[in-house]
């Protein structure tokens, strides 16, 4: 449990450090229901270091950058939004559905949107499910 809660953390941090509490809340979610779906890794840790041709799922981890965390209250705050995430069974946060499995931030346009339905946004991340 500590290993994919520091995966989650990271990534919420990485993804989200900027964003208002509830946009790193639906980042952490979104992650979690990409380990439920059977298009991605069973495990938090493998869907963040999940690559394929066009490159790494979350950019931060293949940014060549460190992964190293360096603001100390954002990093706080993301292993607290990992914890309650992972630890939230009865789903009380539904925040983001369980369809719900890609995202990106309002200034990038990524080539995979026009398959997918915009569901919500917080702070600059738009979240989407697939069409299908």
């Amino acid at each position: 449990m500590i290993v994919a809660a520091t995966c989650l953390a990271l990534n919420v941090y990485f993804e989200a450090r900027s964003e208002p509490i509830v946009g790193q809340f639906a980042v952490a979610q979104v992650t979690l229901n990409r380990v439920r779906s059977s298009h991605y890794p069973d495990t938090v840790c493998s869907v963040v270091k999940q690559g394929n041709a066009n490159g790494c799922q979350f950019s931060w981890y293949c940014d060549g950058k460190s992964d190293k965390p360096k603001d100390n209250e954002a990093w706080a705050i993301a292993q607290w939004v990992a914890e309650i995430t992972i630890s939230d069974e009865d789903g009380s946060l539904n925040l983001m559905p369980s369809s719900v499995i890609h995202y990106h931030a309002d200034y990038v346009k990524p080539f995979w949107v026009s398959s997918c339905i915009a569901v919500g946004k917080y702070g600059r991340h738009i979240f989407y499910r697939s069409k299908i």
